[in-house]
């Protein structure tokens, strides 16, 4: 499996000093909060796309092209990657340039966003957005493979005889995520091009997850990419530790209460014992990030939401290094306990790499053997008529 944390970028106040951070401190922020990630041995670290106050993440691929050149390991994704308001052509071009810059070590999460008010800002129909992200990454799955295309559709200007450069590196399209928190119609893209699904996984209870969930791996099996047991699920989730579970409580409590996206509804104790979100020991978020498993099946990506709300950089680093030290290492051998062998592996540059060359072989293998089983044929013909002849 693999481990990371996701950001959606927000600038809060800090309800415990009344302290609003700087925009450059935020994103400055989250370069380090990245680069902690890879130094604590997470293997993932995801931002969102946002283009309105109070977030400033909206241009993801410059701050991911940054922290690719300050990192060795890390893989860098999106949290979101706004298909349905930004261009295909600019996310296929965009992407296959950070692919090279960070030789390899990307993949991207598209989704439609949550922000209604964004579409009009950029030409575009809320009421049309399944439709858009159906179309749009259509366009962008054949611009990654497909030299020249000719595409004609109903949300942008035709294409003809186009080609999307940067071609991807060696080759091989980033992987692609398709994050939804409540939409089956996303859960059946994902499964109709065989590609990854995410579910958000840290507002909603565990039932309507595991009906997303269940819905995207009978629908991959559907269309022939793999038994359920082999789609390739991500979840979301929300921790805050500390040594001490009270002292967690106590910390995080006037975090949440005041926090823009869920606080002034239900208390603590009731989103806690309803949703993913963890606030307590180690142990603790030990135990319910291992749950998961109960209703989202073997699964191959978590990542964590721990920079929110309004928490200081130091106490995001701190939560860091607990995850890094004590958390990860001890899910990463749990979750390999009773993992069935034909489970894949979360995707990566090198295995699609691999996986792409074995194709290669294979398909020269097959072409061999028919061409020498063809050289046999007529040879037995050619024998047939001298035979014949005399």
């Amino acid at each position: 499996m693999q481990f990371g944390i996701f950001t959606v970028g927000d600038v809060t106040p800090d309800p415990t000093t009344g302290r609003t951070p700087t925009e450059r401190e935020r994103i400055k922020a989250m370069v380090a909060i990245a680069l902690k990630a890879e130094e604590v041995g997470l293997d993932v670290f995801a931002t969102g796309e946002h283009h309105n106050p109070p977030f400033v993440p909206s241009s993801p691929t410059t701050m991911l092209g940054y922290i690719a050149a300050r990192t060795e390991k890390l893989i860098l994704s999106t949290s979101t990657t706004l298909i349905t308001t930004n261009d295909p052509v600019k996310i296929a071009e965009d992407f296959a340039m950070l692919q090279h810059l960070a030789d390899g070590r990307v993949d991207l999460m598209m989704g439609r966003g949550n922000t209604g008010p964004v579409y009009p800002w950029f030409g575009k129909d809320i009421r049309e957005g399944i439709n858009l992200a159906i179309e749009n990454y259509n366009l962008v799955h054949r611009l990654w493979r497909e030299d020249v295309v000719n595409w004609e559709g109903k949300f942008r200007t035709p294409l003809q005889g186009f080609t999307s450069t940067p071609r991807p590196l060696d080759g091989v399209a980033p992987f692609v995520w398709h994050g939804s928190i409540r939409s089956p119609e996303i859960a059946e893209q994902a499964a109709f091009y065989g590609d990854g699904f995410f579910h958000n996984n840290i507002f909603w209870p565990a039932d309507h997850t595991r009906q997303m969930v269940e819905l995207y791996r009978a629908r991959y099996a559907h269309y022939g990419h793999g038994t359920p047991e082999q789609a390739i699920v991500g979840l979301g989730g929300q921790v805050f530790m500390r040594r001490n579970s009270q002292d967690a409580v106590r910390e995080f409590r006037p975090y949440f209460d005041n926090a823009p996206v869920y606080g002034h509804g239900p208390s603590l104790e009731d989103f806690t014992d309803q949703t993913p979100l963890t606030v307590g020991s180690p142990q603790q978020v030990i135990e319910k990030t291992l749950s998961f498993r109960e209703y989202a099946g073997d699964y191959q990506r978590q990542l964590f939401l721990m920079d929110h709300a309004g928490l200081p950089l130091k106490t995001v680093l701190e939560q860091l290094d607990m995850l890094g030290e004590a958390v990860v290492p001890v899910l990463r051998a749990e979750f390999a306990k009773g993992r069935p062998a034909d489970v894949p592996d979360a995707p990566t540059h090198r295995s699609l790499l691999a996986s792409k060359e074995a194709a290669v072989r294979d398909a020269a293998a097959k072409n061999a053997a028919h061409d020498k089983n063809a050289a046999a044929q007529d040879g037995n013909a050619a024998a047939q008529d001298k035979e014949t002849v005399a």
